[in-house]
């Protein structure tokens, strides 16, 4: 039986599909024609190279790729996953498999370092987010598909693998030997900070973190040393996973209400998620930690918290992927998978964050940077689905007629200081290895909470 999963992750496999057709004998479309028209050329192409080519190729080697570049010319996320790919995504999904821990992208023909995951092999080996993988066992993989790269670092518990990356600011490559594990993925963390603040770590959406965040909020409520004073909710380099965790996780926070919106091709397919009644924490205030790693999953609950005024954002700006991918099994999985992109998302403003991501309300960064240090997001990957609404804003705003010099002025000065630097940095000596975002969000939330009291008092 087919069934749909929808998705919000940058899991790292890639995927392939079957094509149908659907016709009527009795009339044919102009549209119609110059598709079979196509086909026919795709078969004279697959025919040439079938038997000029300076090498036998397998065909179905051949038609899996044509069908992965046609899905992934249509953006980053939409492709095709071959059966045994489809059974790794399911059980990445599920929260387990063998490898190394990281979660990648593919930029300009290199595989890169989306982030390493919390206490996996790759985050206890040193890999960074943003570092490059060249070559895996003494091989370059520049070129290569992201699939193959993935099928590589993965493999059975206990067998080593190196991997070589190129760092920014590093002049050499770097060569990492590490051991694979089976990657059980804690999607959810937790402690005690301060004595009576709540931390709590959410480093992936898959099937159990709703749950798993609900226990935890309730095993710090009752392990504070004093009532629980507020929650710092971790969302940085997240990224991503399962629309309807990413909804969980919202209803722990807001009292009913609207969390999420998708909007497919036809403007009329509208879907709306809503939270339950009850605030698990009771109204006790919240800060949410975010970065350029906190992506989809993760911008639907920053976009949730943000919009119905229900915590504070703090850190950098997220990566900006907005968009739904649905998951169809082919043949009920025995042909792979069909991962397509079906829908946007928008957060409960209306607003939508495909390839710009959501800003702070306070920005602070985990270190001292510059202007020049540019986190890879969503709208530099190749293919990137255009953010609707800003592309509807500057189409009309080039339809203005006769703008005067001012203007035009004002807008070129915006232009020129849009990548400047505004976030709050830590210190020259500050101590390295701490974090700095954690302090100023404990800090702040102290202040929130005095806030708070002082206006109880009062009234």
């Amino acid at each position: 039986m087919r069934y749909l999963t929808l998705v919000l992750a940058t899991f790292a496999g890639m995927m392939l599909g079957g094509l149908g057709l659907t016709y009527k004998v009795a009339s044919a479309e102009p549209d119609n024609r110059t598709t079979y028209q196509e086909l026919n050329l795709f078969m004279d192409i697959l025919t040439r190279v079938r038997s000029d080519y300076v090498s036998e190729e397998k065909d179905q080697k051949l038609i899996e790729a044509a069908i992965q570049g046609m899905l992934t010319s249509l953006d980053p996320h939409s492709g095709y996953l071959p059966p045994e790919q489809f059974e790794d995504m399911q059980v990445q999904s599920s929260g387990e498999y063998g490898g190394l821990g990281l979660e990648v992208t593919i930029r300009q023909g290199a595989v890169k370092v989306v982030t390493p995951i919390d206490d996996t092999p790759a985050a206890r080996a040193g890999v960074e987010a943003g570092d490059y993988i060249t070559g895996i066992n003494g091989t370059s993989i520049l070129g290569g598909s992201l699939s193959e790269a993935v099928d590589e670092m993965r493999g059975p518990a206990g067998t080593p693998i190196t991997i070589t990356v190129m760092r920014k600011g590093v002049d050499e490559p770097i060569d990492f030997t590490i051991i694979r594990e089976i990657i059980t993925i804690r999607s959810v963390a937790s402690r005690i900070e301060d004595e009576n603040i709540g931390y709590l770590r959410i480093s992936i959406f898959n099937e159990n973190t709703g749950e798993l965040a609900r226990e935890a909020i309730k095993e710090l409520k009752a392990t504070a040393k004093t009532p629980l004073k507020g929650l710092i909710l971790d969302l940085r380099n997240n990224p991503g996973g399962l629309l309807n965790q990413a909804v969980e996780v919202s209803n722990l926070f807001l009292d009913g209400g609207e969390v999420v919106s998708t909007r497919g091709r036809d403007p009329r397919d509208i879907e709306r998620y809503n939270a339950r009644k009850g605030d698990l924490l009771e109204g006790l205030p919240l800060i949410v930690l975010i970065n350029a790693g906190s992506a989809s999953a993760s911008e639907i609950v920053a976009g949730a918290v943000q919009d119905r005024e229900r915590g504070t954002l703090i850190g950098l700006k997220t990566f900006g992927k907005g968009s739904v991918q649905t998951v169809i099994p082919l043949n009920g999985g025995r042909d792979g998978a069909l991962r397509l992109t079906t829908a946007r998302y928008y957060t409960p403003a209306g607003r939508s964050i495909q390839a710009k991501g959501i800003t702070p309300d306070i920005e602070i960064s985990h270190r001292r940077i510059t202007k020049s240090e540019n986190q890879v997001t969503e709208a530099d990957l190749p293919n990137a689905l255009k953010n609707e609404i800003e592309a509807a804003k500057q189409a009309k705003q080039e339809k203005q007629e006769n703008q005067d010099q001012t203007a035009e002025d004002i807008d070129n000065t915006n232009l020129e200081t849009e990548d400047v630097i505004n976030a709050e940095m830590p210190p020259e000596d500050f101590p390295e290895g701490e974090d700095y975002q954690l302090k100023r969000a404990k800090e702040i939330l102290s202040e929130l909470v005095l806030t708070a009291e002082a206006g109880t008092q009062k009234g």
